[in-house]
């Protein structure tokens, strides 16, 4: 059976921050580790995982996966733990499908526009099939509009019964100096109320008002993703000191 989405996860690295950008910023595993104990510790019950090739540039590598996820449920194993596939612009559809095929895991995201980028409708279709037969819990993470109306395709697909879908809902996109806002999620929630759709949902968002963000989509019911991979920043507008603070923030706004 697979498990619901946890209500707090943390995304403490992403694709494309360094420790340049914050020198707490997780890329080895043992950093990886240290961060899903302390932020465990602060209140998250979920850790989203990217993993680093040795110039600490962002790679699906099946190898480094297996190793965190290893490391993970020994160190924290009431922690949810979820690998990414995004492709940065640098992996096909083939080779983030592979990824899972091969790691595996308990819990995965997946951006539906890229996992479509390509065209290859039926591979898709044919990927979700196989993660719902192996017990993967699949993320769908959705940017925007264009990629509701994608998702519909693939709700409509006789081929394919999604059953209480896990959806991410991105407030915003990956941009230099993105700052969301609650008025984003409007697109989202007008969806969820026309389709009447029974699916697990959470939110994340970008800049220093992540956690104005987070806070709206709990009071609508949202589960939420929290870290340095979309922010860095507390509410009042400093630089948290690391991950942690970002979890017990949030953790202590929506009285978790």
């Amino acid at each position: 059976m697979i498990a619901c989405l946890p209500g707090l996860m943390v995304a403490p690295t992403g694709a494309r921050r360094t420790r340049n950008d914050h020198p707490q910023l997780p890329i080895s595993v043992e950093q990886i580790v240290a961060t899903a104990r302390s932020c465990e510790k602060a209140g998250a019950d979920g850790i989203h995982i990217h993993v680093r090739d040795g110039n600490n540039v962002h790679i699906l590598d099946a190898g480094l996966y297996i190793e965190v996820l290893n490391e993970l449920k020994t160190a924290t194993p009431t922690l949810a733990l979820q690998i990414t596939t995004e492709a940065v612009g640098q992996y096909s559809p083939m080779q983030q499908r592979k990824l899972v095929k091969v790691v595996r895991p308990t819990s995965v995201s997946v951006s539906l526009s890229e996992m479509l980028a390509t065209g290859e409708f039926d591979e898709t279709i044919e990927f979700y099939r196989w993660c719902q037969d192996e017990g993967v819990a699949v993320q769908h993470i959705l940017y925007s509009t264009d990629d509701l109306a994608l998702f519909q395709s693939v709700l409509d697909n006789p081929l394919l019964k999604l059953n209480h879908p896990q959806l991410l809902f991105v407030l915003g996109r990956y941009a230099r100096n993105q700052e969301s806002s609650p008025d984003d999620l409007k697109p989202f929630t007008q969806w969820l109320d026309d389709t009447k759709l029974d699916c697990d949902w959470a939110v994340c968002a970008f800049g220093k008002s992540e956690t104005e963000c987070l806070v709206a989509a709990n009071a609508l019911g949202g589960k939420l993703r929290v870290g340095f991979e979309n922010s860095l920043w507390n509410k009042d507008g400093s630089v948290a000191k690391d991950n942690a603070e970002r979890v017990e923030e949030v953790a202590r706004s929506i009285k978790r």
